[in-house]
């Protein structure tokens, strides 16, 4: 059960989906704009939010910035576009998942129990192994899962977070991006590569030195990404 907030103005498709939701005993809230569905935030308490990328006013992907410099709240894009730039922008917006229209309620429905699983599990659990680990400047603290950077803070999404702890575990080794989004996104056949490249990027962003040529998270062409390992130091 979750506080889900739906942010659609075609009212039909969102009564639809809502009644769903309902019935799978999850609390659901609704809302036409992007600009309503913040303002209903703090009263309705939400713990994921599921938004169409058109809306009148601001739009899905505003709504997404928005909500990710606010907090770590999981963002699920449910929209009928397709387009390889939207899909990329809003997951580069903050989106943890993107869900292509249309699709049955109960693949929906499983998006969001999957996003919360992994979500709650990060804020509350344990990661692998107990104590931190250190990897050239990156301090990574299994137990408080957090991460620090020269002694300064990094500040990661739950996603983020899990890919960082699942790559990490085994430094040197190749991990594909089903073996990926299964580890992090807990996907398999509903999952989509686009979702692991995209927090690859953001992850990079906010523990490379240098995103553009990582030492951290590297690609290895035609299979995925590994941890490491880093280079020797003189």
């Amino acid at each position: 059960m979750a506080r889900v907030l739906l942010i659609d103005d075609h009212r039909p498709a969102r009564e639809e989906l809502r009644l769903a939701l309902v019935r799978h005993g999850h609390v659901v809230g609704t809302a036409d704009t992007g600009e309503q569905g913040l303002a209903r935030l703090g009263s309705f308490a939400a713990e994921i939010v599921v938004l169409d990328l058109v809306l009148p006013g601001m739009d899905g992907f505003d709504v997404c910035h928005r909500l990710r410099a606010e907090g770590d709240l999981p963002i699920i894009v449910l929209t009928t576009r397709d387009d390889d730039a939207d899909v990329i922008a809003a997951l580069e917006a903050g989106a943890d998942d993107y869900v292509v229209r249309p699709v049955h309620a109960r693949i929906v429905e499983a998006r969001i129990r999957a996003v919360l699983r992994r979500t709650r599990c990060g804020s509350a659990g344990r990661a692998c192994d107990d104590g931190y680990e250190e990897h050239g400047a990156l301090r990574i603290d299994r137990d408080s899962l957090s991460v620090g950077k020269r002694g300064r803070r990094v500040r990661l999404a739950a996603t983020e977070m899990r890919l960082l702890l699942t790559l990490s575990a085994t430094p040197g080794r190749v991990h594909s991006r089903l073996q990926l989004l299964e580890a992090v996104w807990q996907h398999d056949f509903l999952g989509d590569s686009r979702l692991v490249d995209a927090c690859v990027q953001r992850l990079r962003a906010k523990i490379e030195d240098n995103a553009a040529k990582p030492i951290y998270v590297q690609t290895v062409r035609g299979f995925g990404y590994r941890f490491g390992p880093l280079p020797d130091r003189p």
